[in-house]
């Protein structure tokens, strides 16, 4: 199994950036550099290719509606040139407190736009003239509001490092999973828990895989958590600090009635502690919010505890089909952690 980390930073992505050369040596294949509504995942994926020289650099995500299909087909492609053909392009809807609230653009049609996205972005790579009849009008005509007409089918001017690149979908919803099983490279699912992913993406994956390309491969799955290798009581008493990010998504990235990964939470069992969670937490008592996450899934979403515990946590992701575990070390030496990791993943 690969070993993938989130780039984390706060408010300093330089120092950060500078850190992934050190866990490049240790194991490392690939890191994610996020976005959001914070700096650009472009230019942090450009500075890392600089600063390293073999692990994959991905972006995750780079949502679909800031972008134009030829401005995605740019990023990539000019990621993927610096970076000596490592790059990977990460996608998601993101959510409409960003979208709309950020960006200024739609909340509208999420499936179909990342669909015709990919399919646009994939023949772009190929220098094929850029054209599309759907969501997205290329050329743009009249009809659809240009002003001159004058638009035509333009090929990539310059020659990508590789004619594709491999896309993955960070996705929750039912039919969001499905499509990503169909058409993209990879899946990439947050709060995973292995031993109840069937409850929450069993059937989407099933059926978009039965859609599937063979020219696509295997189906990659990226999904893990915390890392923190350790025997003493110290080290499981580490878990408590996801306990904030999970209490975020569940309780506060979104609306009541729109919060994916609320629901997400539902479909593991935790109907009760999703609807208890969302609602201290957009009261304010976020503290209150954190102790109601399941320790249950605290433990089964992180590697904490002793190395043989690790491994079976290992074993669990595997078997629900993860082929990179995304790990965030927590400790004095994270080089040596993904070490270790990689020993015990191997």
């Amino acid at each position: 199994m690969k070993l993938s980390t989130m780039l984390m930073y706060d408010g300093n992505p330089r120092t950060a950036a500078d850190q992934v050369a050190a866990l490049e040596k240790a194991g490392l294949d690939t890191v994610w550099v996020a976005e959001a509504y914070g700096f650009d995942s472009p230019t942090l994926m450009g500075y890392l290719a600089a600063k390293t020289e073999t692990v994959e650099i991905g972006s995750a995500i780079l949502n679909i509606y800031s972008r134009t299909p030829g401005a995605l087909l740019q990023t990539a492609a000019g990621l993927d040139n610096v970076s000596g053909g490592r790059a990977l392009l990460g996608l998601g809807a993101s959510g409409p407190q960003v979208i709309e609230g950020f960006h200024g653009v739609p909340y509208e049609k999420p499936l179909a736009r990342t669909r015709e996205l990919i399919g646009i972005i994939r023949s772009g790579l190929k220098r094929e003239p850029l054209s599309a009849d759907g969501l997205f009008q290329l050329p743009l005509d009249k009809e659809h509001g240009a002003v001159t007409g004058l638009g035509k089918p333009l090929k990539l001017l310059t020659r990508p490092e590789r004619d594709s690149i491999p896309i993955y979908i960070a996705a929750l919803g039912p039919k969001n999973v499905e499509m990503a099983a169909e058409i993209a490279d990879g899946l990439l699912p947050h709060l995973f828990y292995p031993e109840k992913v069937d409850l929450a993406m069993g059937e989407p994956i099933k059926a978009g895989l039965a859609k599937r390309s063979a020219d696509l491969g295997p189906l990659n799955i990226v999904a893990g958590g915390m890392l923190a290798i350790g025997e003493g009581p110290e080290t499981k008493a580490l878990l408590d600090f996801a306990r904030p990010l999970f209490a975020l998504y569940v309780g506060g990235m979104g609306a009541k009635g729109k919060n994916f990964y609320n629901d997400l939470a539902c479909a593991y069992g935790y109907e009760k502690e999703a609807t208890e969670i969302q609602e201290l937490y957009l009261s304010g008592k976020k503290k209150e919010a954190e102790a109601l996450v399941p320790t249950e899934w605290l433990e089964a979403a992180n590697f904490v505890g002793p190395a043989s515990y690790v491994k079976e946590r290992i074993a669990a992701f595997a078997e629900a089909g993860v082929t990179s575990l995304n790990i965030t070390p927590v400790g004095e030496d994270p080089a040596a952690l993904v070490a270790q990791m990689k020993d015990l993943a191997s």
